[in-house]
């Protein structure tokens, strides 16, 4: 009944897109307080304000292709005539003023040519902190291919040059409100609902005047810890008739030091572990949420939220086996949100959550006797696989998600000819480790961003995460040694095996397909040779067989084992979402 109340009388089915961790850095921005513009593009001729290639291989996003990406993505979105889009968090690399006001730039030439109205919600970069704090980095990139420090301050960074100005401090709540208050953070007229956790009222009595009113700063702060105040920007917004966009701010600051004045920028802890600090320090957020889907509910409106942070396990139930043999502080594990997270959020009437922040596609469920919970995950444009994705509501019972993916850019290779003058720099320094120069030879963005996947690996991941003793012994053994060291030749022979088969990859190309799984969840699969995942399927079969106690055999069990939970979760690439039946299907 509620389904034929709502959606026939539109045109079509309700659209949304979800673009997420775009980290949108202004590579043509300029500073408000002094003349520099970057360095000029050869190809272009262009001043261009970018980071160094060697920083972005060695980081979990990129910084600097990721702009055209956006601009691709946003086209995208126009061209299917989409028209909302949410945005959960993220949305900027660091709060710095010029890349925020550059953000406002684009979101506003976009509004104004196709009617896009953006919604969006503060993810752990934007703020870094409650307050605005001096910042900068070390990582630009130079006139001669050397690094080039851009500070908000004379005293800070160890870059030798140096160029000093307050845009690229890190904007606090105050300063992301100020510029993006059209974006979702304030009511506009034409919105048919818009309140806040601190708002009184209801749907029945709604005023814009009164929603406005509500809207400021000093209005939108809460007690994270006694004695110390901070922002809480979380809204709901009925953007079009029946459906409320619930844009959840997951950020928690705690005080590092209690004794200290709670306007000290630097006294906050990083919001980056997500949900697990909401239920010791934000309370208040999930007793909001209860009373915006019971007022849902009770005027016929479908509920739809997003939040920087996940809300449900993330690994496809690999976590445990990932602690076993990585330890609980490796692969960003303190990023998982404990299992209390999507119970109480699943008790508070939530049944579909789009996230970000851990830049991977993933879909997760948790049911609660008659309570079902959908944690959608939404890729980063500015990582492996790049990507977005879109809601399409049937009904308030049934809707479809699509993932759509960025194969090419336009412009993608336009910093090229920068980078080859910053690898001739560095190939100067010889205690530095070389990025590997075929990135600069591919031909699509997304390729681009697969051989992110691979140099991030190699340089970070590998080195970060792994046990050196399980890298030291694995080395470059190829399938074919994998097998033989829990299965004799005798043994392949009569199971009809063609061990030499396995002999076309090694060790090293089986970590980077993990990667690939658990960044791109079923989409890595086009990125991996279909005889070769035939391959892993069956090593995953004996090495879960294998009784072996040889460290180094254990090890390698635990691998495959997590190989097939990355590689087997639910749907997340094209799929329906039945809240009656409380199922999702792939479509």
């Amino acid at each position: 009944m509620l389904a034929c109340s709502l959606f026939p009388a539109q045109q079509k089915p309700v659209q949304i897109a979800f673009l997420s961790d775009v980290h949108f850095q202004d590579l043509y921005g300029s500073f408000s307080d002094q003349g520099f513009k970057g360095i000029t593009n050869p190809k272009t001729g262009k001043p261009t304000i970018l980071r160094t290639m060697d920083s972005q291989l060695h980081s979990t996003r990129i910084f600097n292709e990721n702009y055209f990406a956006f601009l691709k993505a946003l086209d995208d979105i126009a061209a299917k005539g989409i028209t909302i889009v949410a945005m959960p968090g993220d949305f900027s690399d660091d709060g710095q003023a010029y890349n925020i006001r550059g953000l406002h730039r684009i979101l506003d030439q976009y509004y104004k040519k196709y009617g896009i109205n953006f919604y969006l919600t503060t993810g752990n970069h934007d703020p870094v902190g409650p307050f605005r704090q001096e910042a900068g980095k070390d990582d630009f990139l130079g006139e001669d291919g050397n690094p080039l420090g851009i500070y908000s301050r004379e005293y800070r960074g160890k870059a030798n040059r140096k160029i000093i100005t307050g845009d690229i401090a890190e904007s606090g709540y105050l300063e992301i409100l100020h510029e993006l208050k059209d974006f979702g953070f304030y009511p506009k007229k034409e919105n048919l609902f818009w309140s806040t956790p601190f708002s009184s009222g209801s749907v029945e009595n709604y005023s814009y005047e009164q929603a406005l009113a509500n809207a400021g700063y000093d209005k939108r702060k809460y007690e994270v810890t006694k004695g110390f105040y901070v922002p809480d920007l979380s809204y709901v917004v009925e953007p079009v008739k029946g459906v409320w966009l619930l844009a959840i701010d997951g950020n928690i600051y705690i005080p590092k030091n209690l004794s200290e004045n709670p306007g000290n920028p630097s006294n906050y802890k990083g919001a980056g572990i997500g949900y697990n600090n909401v239920l010791t320090h934000k309370k208040h957020l999930i007793d909001w949420v209860k009373r915006i889907t019971s007022e849902a509910k009770r005027n016929g409106k479908t509920v739809i939220a997003f939040t920087h942070y996940p809300m449900i396990d993330f690994n496809d139930g690999a976590t445990g086996e990932i602690k076993k043999l990585l330890g609980g502080k490796k692969w960003q594990l303190e990023r998982v949100p404990d299992e209390e997270v999507a119970q109480a959020f699943a008790e508070a009437g939530l049944a579909v959550h789009f996230a970000g922040h851990m830049h991977i596609n993933d879909t997760g469920i948790k049911k609660f006797k008659e309570k079902m919970l959908v944690n959608i995950q939404v890729p980063s444009l500015a990582a492996y696989l790049p990507a977005y994705k879109i809601l399409t509501i049937q009904s308030p019972d049934r809707m479809e998600v699509t993932t759509e993916v960025l194969h090419d850019v336009p412009n993608f290779n336009e910093l090229f000819p920068l980078y080859e003058k910053e690898y001739q720099a560095l190939q100067k320094d010889k205690t530095k480790i070389l990025w590997n120069k075929d990135i600069l030879k591919t031909k699509s963005y997304r390729d681009f961003m697969l051989f992110h996947l691979k140099e991030l690996v190699r340089l970070r991941m590998i080195p970060d995460d792994w046990p050196e003793d399980f890298i030291k012994k694995a080395g470059k053994i190829s399938g074919e040694e994998l097998l033989l060291l829990v299965q004799t030749k005798a043994q392949l022979k009569e199971k009809g095996i063609d061990a030499k088969a396995f002999r076309r990859w090694n060790v090293e190309d089986l970590l980077l397909d993990l990667y690939k799984f658990q960044s791109a969840d079923e989409l890595a699969k086009n990125d991996i040779p279909k005889e070769r995942r035939k391959q892993y399927r069956l090593l995953e079969e004996v090495y879960a067989n294998s009784r072996a106690e040889d460290p180094f055999i254990v090890q390698l069990k635990s691998v495959f084992k997590i190989f097939s939970q990355l590689s087997s979760g639910d749907p997340a690439d094209h799929f329906e979402i039945d809240l009656e039946k409380q199922e999702i299907r792939r479509l």
